[in-house]
């Protein structure tokens, strides 16, 4: 009989762990992410068909929205959707759109609200729908969702004209509490429609992406579950970019899985420059997110350099650095691929909190799949009550 085994998990064991739905979803992402690629290959055309006419207006504007990692999916692609449209886009949180329409949405703008759910029922993601609808007088939905059976993808079904859904293959659907494939899933699939026109040309990059995140999954795992083990009490995501949204995502993901017993914090390159660097202590982690733009990563290497003269011995992790030297770093991640093709090198970055997350989660006795013990937080979020304005 063959044995399944998932991370370095086999399935038995993972089941009993609490951890069989979470270790399958990280491993499963680089087969998820080529289904996904060849979904929205087959759906070029009715993605151009829905989209050119908005873009010919000239003045529309785009927001990315979602809530909690949705919302961080916005903030990891909104340059690379403005600079591939040429329109003016924003990510703004469905959590500031239902308390503050008012301060968002412009009336006589043509405006694409872009939605990605991965379950599509939180309330805040139907709220700021309806809420665009409400405010927006030229208003068009793309709901990017994981779930047929959502309310937003019902709601997609419903309208006339000015919505178009994309519902991702089942298996980004996450089980898990954390979202992990259907976070990166819902990210890839923006960043294909932002550069529907060229999607054949995305190929070569793309398959790097995949090609990366492999080789973290067949060689990295025994170095993560090595740093689990360690005794950490912060961490530290640094990136530029878009890598600063998947900083931000990888942040959410370790401290979720860890219950709070981890307390995390993100932040650019630069920025961290600027006060929030006191965070760091002998007792952190710090981890780069390195930009492969040879222009960006200069700024990234002084940060790294003068980190790694800390006289408190801070430890580092690396993704994508060209050279750890003087880094005092206790993992390097290399990536597949070369100069201009790391578009997607933020889905195997997104895996470096989702494993840290994994590996320390059991290291803490909790469960992967369910490690909030108090119950605080839910996969669907709970407890929230729409007010009508």
């Amino acid at each position: 009989m063959i044995q399944t085994t998932y991370l370095t998990l086999d399935a038995e064991k993972a089941e009993e762990m609490g951890a069989f739905h979470t270790a399958k979803e990280i491993s499963g992402q680089p087969e998820l992410w080529v289904n996904v690629f060849d979904q929205i290959s087959q759906m070029q055309e009715e993605i151009k068909a829905f989209l050119q006419p908005i873009f010919e207006k000239g003045n529309a504007r785009i927001i990315l929205t979602g809530a909690g990692s949705s919302a961080f999916i916005g903030e990891s692609a909104q340059g690379v959707v403005q600079q591939k449209t040429g329109l003016l886009t924003q990510a703004l949180a469905t959590t500031d759109l239902v308390t503050h329409p008012e301060l968002f949405f412009i009336k006589e703008v043509p405006t694409v609200l872009v939605s990605f759910a991965r379950s599509g029922n939180s309330p805040e993601s139907v709220e700021a729908v309806r809420l665009a609808d409400k405010h927006c007088s030229d208003i068009y939905h793309l709901i990017i969702t994981c779930n047929a059976e959502g309310k937003l993808a019902a709601y997609a079904d419903d309208c006339e004209g000015n919505c178009f859904s994309i519902v991702l293959p089942e298996a980004s659907n996450d089980n898990s509490l954390a979202m992990t494939g259907s976070f990166t899933s819902m990210l890839l699939t923006i960043l294909l429609v932002a550069g529907i026109n060229e999607i054949d040309a995305l190929q070569i990059a793309f398959n790097a992406s995949v090609e990366t995140a492999n080789d973290i999954l067949r060689n990295k795992l025994s170095e993560f579950e090595a740093v689990a083990k360690r005794d950490f009490k912060r961490v530290i995501f640094l990136g530029s970019g878009p890598m600063l949204g998947i900083s931000r995502e990888c942040h959410l993901k370790l401290q979720e899985l860890t219950d709070g017993q981890v307390v995390c914090k993100h932040d650019s390159f630069l920025g961290f420059r600027h006060g929030p660097r006191a965070v760091a202590n002998e007792d952190s982690i710090v981890v780069y997110l390195f930009s492969k733009d040879a222009h960006v990563a200069q700024y990234e290497k002084d940060l790294a350099d003068s980190i790694g003269q800390d006289k408190r011995d801070i430890k580092t992790i690396s993704f994508a650095a060209n050279a750890t030297e003087g880094f005092n770093s206790i993992m390097d991640i290399k990536v597949a691929g070369g100069q201009g093709q790391d578009v997607f090198n933020v889905l195997p970055a997104t895996m470096v909190g989702q494993l840290l997350g994994f590996y320390k989660c059991l290291e803490l006795g909790l469960k992967p799949d369910n490690p909030s013990v108090s119950g605080a937080i839910s996969r669907v979020v709970q407890g929230v009550i729409i007010y009508e304005k």
